[in-house]
């Protein structure tokens, strides 16, 4: 490769990582132009640098796991009227356990073949006077309480980044298990925020049986809910009547619910008031279009996290759309668009931890890493040059290609930068120094042996660079060890060390051996100033 080459690569290399990574930051502070495309491809900031907002949520996978027993007792449920058995009762007794009671002894036989298919997930034990108790097996309750909180930190992911919040840091936390930590950087509105991302979202459509009544009581029988019922608090939805709360009485499981949306949008309704209209897919349209035609003339309850918004009456068979009335305004049409459109949450969820970062505080981390690095930078260039003089030079150029090519890279990868990786922008400084340092020394040493100035050049690069290269895979194998295993600001930190290792690398001898033969080719020397 000729001199030429060499100056190409490693100018034209720099030069255009310069225009990424430096220079829309100087332009941001000095109010110069900056392209769109470019600037959208500035340095990002991580959210002790910018402000924001970080959260530890726990996951209640009870929730899940009771979902599911639900779910299992209405199925057995549902195959014991199809065979004609009649009990007396079933009810929900724990998140992991319902019960059957009331199975007469001529019925019993009937009733365990009925159970067969449930006994595949819940064990079964036997009771006094016709009673049945189904048990989660373990290993289910294991299975559903990771996927509730895989589940709910996708769906959260879905959320924030309809939120549009930048370079958001989401991932499973503590040792728990059940711990979700969300860092949100330059959110100012962090209730909004909150409101989102804690919000259940969960959407049924029930069949209206009785209601609406005044008070819940008008609905019971006996002082409780018909079986199979359920009684919901919600809005008449009579206009006359804003703010009125009554109740309805509808069937426990929902005929449609949130799992057979296909998309979810603001819009206005017939009073030209904000509404959400949503559309189902193909199974959810087959299944409301059947629920429609069988119950036409009766209230339809559309229910979103145990709240009945409306319930209009159905006039004809409806399949694939559908409108969420109620007092909106058009931030919170936009919000339950939004969550809806995300999916439900599989369990409910609570703040464990709540810190608001201001950005004044990232100012002052900015400004202390400014001066750090700066520092640092004056440190090392001095040195460079008191020890090893006109050479020093050499490595101080090289050391600011480094530095360049770093926040390039850093740049176009879409990195973020977070106090820890000023941290590691700062190391970077030191590891360059310290191979420039070696590979000087060897210099030195090939001179001493009295070896010409070119060939002392060439193999002090040539007899360091393998152990250049070893160091900074090790130094690698670390900090991809600190990337995998480690969360937030650890990653900041070995994303930018990793990237500092390559430019690193590349400068210290790369660009510092084309600076030397730069300098050598235009004079004979016999000496060289180190």
């Amino acid at each position: 490769m000729t001199l030429r080459s060499k100056l190409l690569v490693s100018f034209g290399l720099a030069g255009i990582l310069l225009m990424l990574g430096v220079y829309p930051i100087v332009a941001t502070s000095l109010g110069l132009p900056v392209p769109g495309w470019l600037a959208d491809m500035r340095l990002r900031l991580g959210l002790d640098l910018q402000g924001g907002v970080h959260m530890v949520l726990r996951v209640h996978t009870d929730d899940a796991l009771r979902v599911e027993a639900e779910s299992e007792m209405e199925r057995l449920r549902e195959m014991l009227d199809t065979a004609g058995i009649t009990v007396s009762r079933t009810a929900v007794t724990s998140p992991t356990e319902f019960v059957v009671e009331g199975i007469s002894p001529e019925q019993d036989q009937a009733f365990r073949q009925a159970a067969v298919e449930v006994e595949a997930t819940f064990d079964r034990s036997g009771g006094a006077n016709g009673a049945y108790r189904f048990t989660m097996k373990p290993n289910l309750q294991v299975q559903l309480r990771e996927e509730a909180v895989t589940q709910a930190r996708q769906t959260i992911e879905r959320r924030v980044d309809e939120l549009g919040v930048t370079e958001p840091s989401i991932a499973e936390h503590g040792t728990g298990g059940d711990q979700i930590l969300v860092q949100l950087p330059g959110v100012a509105d962090v209730e909004r925020a909150k409101g989102i991302i804690g919000r259940t979202g969960l959407l049924e459509l029930k069949i209206v049986e009785q209601g609406p009544a005044a008070t819940r009581e008008e609905l019971l029988v006996g002082g409780q809910p018909p079986e199979n019922m359920e009684i919901v608090p919600g809005s008449s939805g009579d206009p006359s009547t804003p703010g009125v709360t009554v109740h309805y009485l509808v069937r426990r499981v929902a005929a449609v619910t949130g799992r057979d949306l296909r998309n979810a949008r603001p819009t206005l309704d017939e009073n030209n008031q904000p509404a959400v209209s949503f559309s189902l897919n193909q199974e959810g349209a087959r299944k409301f279009g059947n629920v429609t035609a069988t119950n036409i003339g009766r209230q339809l309850a559309v229910i979103l996290d145990n709240r009945v918004y409306t319930a209009p009456t159905i006039e004809s068979r409806i399949t694939d759309q559908g409108r969420i009335t109620g007092s909106f305004s058009q931030q919170e049409a936009q919000d339950l668009s939004l969550v809806l459109r995300s999916g439900a949450l599989p369990a409910s969820l609570t703040y464990l931890e709540e810190r608001t970062i201001g950005p004044t505080l990232g100012a002052d981390s900015i400004r202390s890493g400014v001066i750090a690095s700066m520092v640092g930078l004056l440190l090392v260039v001095t040195f460079m040059l008191v020890f090893y003089r006109l050479s020093g030079v050499n490595a101080v150029v090289a050391l600011i290609f480094n530095l360049v090519i770093l926040l390039g890279l850093m740049a176009y990868l879409g990195a973020v930068m977070t106090l820890p990786g000023i941290a590691g922008f700062v190391l970077t400084m030191g590891i360059g120094v310290d191979s420039n340092v070696l590979i000087f020394e060897r210099i030195k040493e090939e001179l001493e042996a009295n070896r010409g100035v070119r060939a002392s050049v060439n193999a002090g690069f040539s007899r360091v660079f393998l152990t250049l290269l070893d160091t900074h895979i090790a130094a690698l194998i670390a900090a991809a060890f600190l990337f995998q295993f480690g969360t937030g600001p650890i990653r900041g930190f070995a994303v930018t060390l990793s990237l500092g290792l390559v430019s690193n690398l590349f400068t210290s001898t790369f660009v510092s051996k084309t600076l030397f033969e730069l300098v050598l080719s235009r004079r004979q020397a016999a000496t060289l100033s180190i």
